[in-house]
């Protein structure tokens, strides 16, 4: 069992910048892909980010390719979503998620992810 807890959302104005942070629970996180995910209000949960388990590879986006940043530190088990200017479009719950060990598939699928965190808002003001 893997719990994730994010943290660091809160409310920013248009063209500012949120770093979010994802601490994982035990001793499998370097073995396990990581996703960052967002839901807006009405709106169907979506991909944000992911970094892979084997090597790091990451993956965004088409929205947000170019403005956020996602890395891992596994000497910390934490997940990193460094987000820079930022829209109001970008308002949402934002969740951590981690995949099972092993496992590099479908990054951007929410049923690739077997643990989610309880989600931070992030809320940006035009």
């Amino acid at each position: 069992q893997v719990q994730l807890v994010e943290s660091g959302g809160g409310l920013v104005q248009a063209g500012g910048s949120l770093r979010l942070s994802c601490a994982a629970s035990g001793r499998t996180f370097s073995s396990r892909t990581m996703g960052w995910f967002r839901q807006a209000p009405g709106k169907e949960r979506e991909f944000v980010g992911g970094v892979a388990w084997n090597g790091g590879r990451t993956y965004y986006a088409d929205s947000v390719k170019g403005r956020f940043t996602i890395s891992r530190d596994n000497a910390k088990n934490t997940v990193y979503l460094q987000m820079n200017s930022l829209k109001p479009d970008d308002t949402a719950v934002y969740y951590c998620a981690a995949q099972t060990l092993m496992s590099s598939t479908a990054i951007a699928t929410t049923q690739s992810y077997a643990y989610w965190g309880q989600g931070t808002q992030v809320t940006v003001s035009a």
